[in-house]
């Protein structure tokens, strides 16, 4: 079985655009017959939380390979993440220095697809700061999808943070990736192509 794990980003959910054409690439390949579990909650706000509902989830499951896909903050979990677990993961626009970029949104905000009204707490910039990744390992299970045009986070960050990736680089675009289905089949070529020599870390 393969267990794969979708994170979405700061404000957003697993209705976004691209979390649901993900999932909809995955649906196709288990109607195909391929054994994947898929997996893609609704993150709480706080990191401490949601790292911990992913951790469980993952201790839960019986599986022989793991995939994690993260977007913006999301790829900051996938990030910390995939150094826990063998495991392939590919980064969206992923966020590099949470801790410094979310320091501003302290306060009460709003989801982006629902209604729902939550509160980032001045305590969450510590939690982040606690699963921060100094240096990736195995440089070749990771996939970095950053968009030049973001005009949200740095794509130069990016770059520099994952050395020995896999990297796509976008000549402009924008955070969202919004032609993300121009590079899903790469992505998913990637997820699906297997790596034997992977260990734990």
């Amino acid at each position: 079985m393969h267990l794969f794990v979708y994170l979405h980003g700061f404000k957003s959910s697993p209705n976004s655009n691209k979390a649901q054409l993900t999932k909809a690439a995955i649906e196709q390949r288990i109607q195909a017959g391929e054994p994947i579990t898929w997996y893609c909650p609704q993150l709480p706000a706080s990191p401490r939380e949601a790292i911990q509902m992913v951790k469980d989830h993952i201790h839960g499951q019986t599986f022989s390979t793991l995939s994690f896909m993260g977007s913006s903050l999301g790829g900051y979990y996938a990030t910390y993440l995939a150094e826990l677990f063998p495991s392939k993961v590919s980064l969206l626009n992923p966020a590099i220095e949470p801790a410094r970029d979310l320091e501003k949104y302290i306060g009460e905000q709003k989801s982006w697809h629902q209604d729902e009204v939550f509160h980032f707490l001045p305590e969450y910039i510590e939690e982040l700061q606690e699963i921060y990744v100094q240096k990736i390992t195995q440089a070749e299970r990771y996939f970095l999808l950053a968009a030049k045009g973001d005009e949200v986070l740095d794509w130069h960050e990016m770059v520099a943070k994952y050395p020995g990736a896999h990297q796509l680089i976008l000549e402009g675009g924008d955070h969202a990736i919004s032609d993300y289905p121009n590079y899903l089949n790469q992505l998913m070529e990637f997820h699906f192509t297997s790596l034997t020599h992977l260990k734990p870390t």
